[in-house]
């Protein structure tokens, strides 16, 4: 609305200070400016903040307005102004640097009030002659350039009415990053970085020190609200977040300056950022409420401001860091500074008045009540003054300034170099000095390249931005208790080394007991092994830290999300790296494995021992009866399930898993068989002991035994071999029993071959059960119907009861009852078949004759 307001008012006053006269136009009024001029052939144009506008003057339009007079004069902001003028007579005096050309100057003092500031560039562009006789305007305009504003709001209004003229501006102070639209402002240009910068160079100060929770002030102006988007913007890219963020007030009203405190003091965050150019009032609040133990990040607009350097802010305002414009220093600047006198031309009222200021005293106006005051004689001394427009030791906003200028000037010779035929413009032309058009100047100025005397290299981007350069301060205590701002570091965009930032941290001063930078986060860091979790209604830098599931990794700190290990891997105990997953089976060093080994090797003991007792009583009674030879082959088979049980112990390989159901199937096949034939043997002893049965002996001899068990143990013979040349058993990982291990183990192949070879042999156990069941009461001495009948209960139950255990067993355990029902099966078999007969060998040895064995069967007749 005001930039709409501001170029209505240009076009009306440009068109309604000239009348329509066929001979000269003339000016029909004046602005009354405060100034300082001085003449040329080309003249620079210069907005200054030296003085304030306290109250505008009323505007009843009853009377003709009265001109807004300025007051509060800013000896800081005169020193800018004088910066300028140093620099085009050092410009005049330079041979190499548009020689044969006079530079001239007129500078305007805007008051920071827009409403002057934009008077003060309509009567720069419009120029200040009395009449203009020549109705053609030829020759030079009246500035070829203007030098600001300082202010970001009146550089946005002034510049989109000079942009529609295509005059250069070039700002030395506004920062806001809208000034960067080629579109709305086509000739504005400026030597200090935007704020799009500045903002970037406080976030690489957030990084560098891990700050992710912080405060955000800012004035209600176009350099605050910019900024503060800007801010907003960069925060989320950098994973940061806005604790809170507060509007100053424009007009200081204490009660929003309480508003904000209270925000300041509610908040957990440490950090606060601010961009203003006014913060006295905020900051006396905050002391008067004791809020300190904040660590405060300042923008350039108030880095070095010198009224918050008292001791009186210290123990809030101490070992704040801040970002400061580029600190040059201009040579004899500071003797120009102290050799400046008054004169009385009218156009040069500024010095005047600056005078007036600095020493207290008024020059002669012929006025009565001037009587009694200092009156000025202008032979004054100014190097016996100590104020901010004679220190050079911080020139910052003034070596912009310097640059600026030069920077036109630059333009301006690089224009007049242009040869004939080979210029920039339509029909390769040159810009003709005599009649020169100021988008000619843009053009020139678009280009400048160039290295000033304090080394610093100056050159403008595509949208008019200087080189991103800052100092970083640190506000720290000085000898006198007051507050000294230090440099400490630098941000460089263009930094060869690639490194943008660079701090000092020794130099650095924290206004904390701790001595070091303080902690401003949120939610602390989630270390490897816990991912984070948003709190929910909070930004994202508040979150839970979770703990990663088993078998799940995060391996940097605050991970998002936790990642699943490989299949052969397993998350570590601090679930902060995979790690090989451990392999489980059936080991001859556990403790399990060594009981198993141990009882086969027992069993296979005592089979020997046995068959050592047999072999040695080969020749007696019990030895002998029912067929010695299936004895030894049902101990020799037994010998061979007891050591089977090897092959089910240690790491799973090719062979073992291959062999070791069918060495457990054919060792079971020919046990089971034996014990068979050797009930079918008691039941044909018994029949041939009768007159009607003694021919069943007879066809049931010692080959037709040896036959029968060799054609049952065939037939199992033949199932492991279809059972391994079709889909043999081979080692696998088991993944799925226990997820943190990998469970190696044997896998069956073929579930039919195994249960064919399972229940082959319950099919031959059960027979040999029923058989020996119902010969169980034939006579004693022939009876060994009932050890059989006992053993194979035994073996039954034991197999029975081993197919859910073996199923509801995970991993080795799996293997571990399938041992044990072997084990147990054939403990069984050794024990209820041999331990009888081995105690009337042994024990009883009197009753080991065929006597004894006959006089039982004479006494059962």
């Amino acid at each position: 609305m005001w930039i709409t307001q501001n170029i209505f008012l240009y076009l009306f006053f440009t068109s309604a200070f000239f009348l329509p006269n066929p001979d000269f136009c003339q000016l029909q009024g004046h602005f009354k400016l405060n100034g300082m001029y001085q003449d040329g052939v080309f003249i620079i144009g210069g907005l200054f903040e030296v003085q304030n506008l306290e109250v505008f003057p009323e505007l009843s339009f009853t009377m003709e307005p009265e001109q807004p007079k300025c007051e509060e004069f800013y000896m800081a902001s005169f020193q800018l102004a004088q910066t300028m003028v140093f620099a085009i007579n050092e410009i005049n005096n330079n041979h190499n640097l548009l020689p044969n050309i006079t530079l001239g100057y007129q500078i305007y003092d805007n008051c920071l009030r827009l409403g002057v500031a934009f008077r003060a560039a309509i009567a720069l562009i419009s120029g200040t002659g009395e009449t203009i006789s020549n109705l053609n305007c030829t020759g030079p305009p009246p500035v070829i350039g203007i030098i600001g504003d300082s202010g970001s709001t009146q550089s946005i209004a002034i510049s989109s009415v000079l942009g529609l003229f295509k005059v250069p501006m070039v700002s030395y102070y506004a920062t806001c990053s809208c000034l960067s639209d080629r579109k709305k402002y086509p000739s504005f240009f400026r030597t200090i970085p935007s704020d799009a910068f500045q903002v970037q160079a406080m976030i690489q100060i957030l990084r560098y020190f891990g700050w992710t929770w912080v405060g955000l002030l800012y004035s209600d102006d176009d350099y605050g609200i910019y900024a503060a988007q800007s801010f907003h913007q960069e925060m989320q890219l950098f994973g940061g977040c806005v604790a809170f963020s507060e509007i100053l007030p424009y007009d200081n009203n204490r009660r929003d300056i309480q508003r904000i405190v209270k925000v300041i003091q509610a908040s957990t965050a440490k950090v606060i950022v601010a961009f203003s150019t006014d913060l006295f009032f905020l900051m006396d609040e905050l002391l008067m409420q004791n809020v300190t133990g904040k660590q405060w990040i300042a923008s350039e607009a108030w880095t070095t401001t010198p009224i918050l350097h008292s001791s009186h802010f210290l123990p809030l305002l101490g070992g704040t860091l801040g970002i400061a414009i580029r600190r040059g220093e201009i040579q004899g600047f500071h003797d120009f500074l102290l050799c400046l006198h008054p004169d009385n031309n009218p156009k040069n009222n500024m010095l005047k008045i600056f005078w007036e200021n600095m020493f207290e005293c008024k020059f002669e106006t012929g006025d009565r009540e001037m009587k009694e005051e200092k009156l000025c004689t202008g032979q004054e001394d100014l190097s016996s003054t100590n104020t901010a427009y004679t220190d050079v030791s911080q020139l910052r906003a003034s070596y912009n300034v310097y640059k600026a200028v030069y920077a036109l000037a630059h333009a301006l010779h690089d224009l007049m170099q242009c040869e004939e035929g080979r210029g920039p413009f339509s029909d390769n032309t040159c810009a003709d000095i005599t009649n020169l058009q100021p988008w000619q100047v843009v053009h020139y100025l678009q280009k400048v390249n160039f290295t000033t005397g304090f080394g610093d290299h100056v050159s403008f981007d595509e949208n008019g931005d200087a080189l991103a350069i800052y100092d970083v301060m640190n506000w720290q205590p000085s000898s006198d208790g007051s507050i000294i701002v230090r440099t400490v570091g630098v941000v460089d965009e263009g930094a060869a080394t690639g490194k943008v930032l660079t701090l000092d941290e020794d130099a650095l001063y924290w206004n904390f007991e701790t001595r070091k930078p303080p902690r401003s986060v949120c939610s602390e860091s989630c270390p490897p092994g816990t991912r984070r979790a948003r709190r929910k209604g909070l930004p994202v830098c508040c979150f839970d830290c979770l703990p990663c599931a088993d078998g799940e990794i995060s391996n940097t700190t605050d991970s998002a999300e936790c990642f699943l290990c490989p299949n052969d891997f397993w998350s570590s105990p601090e679930n902060d790296r995979c790690v090989p997953k451990e392999v489980e089976f059936l080991s001859y060093e556990e403790p399990l494995g060594i009981s198993l080994t141990t009882a086969s090797l027992l069993g296979t003991s005592f089979c020997a021992f046995v068959i050592v007792i047999f072999a040695h009583h080969r020749n007696t009674p019990v030895v002998r009866a029912n067929n010695s030879e299936l004895s030894f082959l049902l101990l020799l088979s037994l010998k061979l399930c007891f050591l089977c049980v090897l092959l089910f112990i240690g790491r799973p390989q090719l062979w073992t898993c291959q062999l070791r159901h069918a060495v457990f199937g054919i060792s079971f096949v020919l046990c089971v068989s034996s014990i068979l034939v050797k009930t079918m043997v008691v039941i044909a002893v018994f029949k041939s002991s009768r007159p009607e049965g003694k021919a069943a002996i007879k066809w049931f001899g010692s080959a037709q035994q040896r036959g029968t068990v060799v054609v049952l143990t065939f037939m199992q013979v033949v199932i492991c071999a279809v059972w391994l040349s079709t889909a043999p058993p081979t080692p696998h990982k088991n993944h799925q029993y226990i997820r943190s291990k990998i469970v190696y183990e044997c896998a069956i192949g073929s579930v039919a071959g195994f249960a064919v070879l399972l229940g082959y042999i319950g099919f031959l156990a059960a027979l040999s059960f029923l058989l020996a069941f119902l010969a169980r009461k034939l006579p004693d001495s022939f009876n060994e119907a009932k050890f059989i009948t006992f053993s194979m209960l035994i073996f039954c139950a034991v197999w029975i009861a081993f197919v859910p255990a073996y199923v509801s067993s995970p991993g080795k355990y799996a293997v571990a009852v399938e041992i044990f029902a072997i084990l147990a099966s054939s403990f069984g078999l050794l024990v209820a078949i041999f331990a009888p007969k081995c105690y009337i060998i042994l024990l009883h040895p009197e009753r080991n004759t065929k006597k004894a064995i006959m006089g039982k069967e004479t006494k059962l007749k």
